[in-house]
């Protein structure tokens, strides 16, 4: 058995999510009860080869490819939560991608080098452990809220075309949506906001504050923070709902994007100081 699992590759978890989105596909166009029960099994399956291949594998938390495949299986979780929770609503067809992207994306980068995570819980290192769990969780935040506005607009467009209800795809109403959004942004912020804090302090510990803020990872981040306080003033200030914050949601998901495939910086190494 230890055997087998080791020889659990990317491919083996993809494909597995890769034919339950297919499933909810075609579940989408001829309804049947069947296909959403094979979905769900296939989506478990790959959700148990995916936490197989997390455990065995060499996986850094602050590599991209480490921290692509830990966000794509929190997300998988909260897929399978989500449609059991959610059965009849088209959960999958939106959480599902977004999954199986972050996987080929990360099937693509080259292999991590490094200690797991779970070896980082000691010494000094466990703040940069730290720093690299809160950016993640609030990385989790950013693609509930992606969603969430992916949702808002196609089932705002099904309302102003006067879709039929109870036919075509069926999602939450649009309040719901915007309520899932405004979670998922207020959970975001302060997990992104000590995340930084811990990185600002380890690189001043390291006696190196001023040293790698032009990288591309450092940069994305605090760009990142930027948008999620400007989204959450404009959204208790000024009172933006809507398409707008839904827009301005779609930039916060694509700077993260290019924080998690920018090459790692020293203090997210789960290293302390020297």
């Amino acid at each position: 058995m230890p055997l087998a699992v080791e020889r659990i590759t990317v491919f083996c978890f993809a494909a597995s999510y890769g034919v339950a989105l297919a499933l909810e596909v075609w579940h989408h166009f001829q309804p049947r009860p069947i296909q959403r029960l094979l979905s769900l099994v296939f989506g478990a399956a790959g959700l148990i080869a995916h936490t197989a291949f997390i455990l065995v594998q060499t996986l850094p938390l602050a590599t991209p490819q480490g921290s692509l495949l830990f966000l794509a299986w929190i997300l998988a979780v909260f897929y399978l939560y989500g449609s059991i929770h959610h059965r009849r609503l088209a959960w999958g067809l939106f959480v599902l991608p977004l999954v199986l992207g972050l996987v080929v994306v990360a099937d693509w980068l080259p292999p991590p080098e490094g200690d797991p995570v779970w070896k980082s819980f000691h010494g000094d290192r466990v703040w940069g452990l730290a720093h690299g769990v809160l950016v993640l969780l609030a990385a989790v935040g950013v693609c509930v809220a992606f969603l969430a506005s992916v949702m808002y607009l196609v089932q705002s467009h099904r309302l102003k075309a006067k879709a039929p209800p109870g036919q075509g795809m069926r999602l939450l109403s649009l309040e719901r949506i915007e309520e899932m959004n405004r979670r998922a942004i207020l959970w975001a912020f302060p997990l992104l906001t000590a995340g930084l804090l811990i990185g600002v302090a380890l690189q001043w510990q390291r006696g190196s504050l001023l040293e790698g803020w032009d990288s591309t990872k450092i940069l994305g981040g605090l760009g990142l923070w930027v948008v999620f306080a400007i989204l959450l003033y404009l959204r208790y200030e000024v009172r933006l709902r809507g398409r707008q914050a839904a827009f301005l949601t779609f930039v916060a998901f694509g700077l993260l994007i290019v924080a998690l495939l920018a090459p790692m910086h020293p203090f997210a190494q789960g290293g302390g100081p020297p």
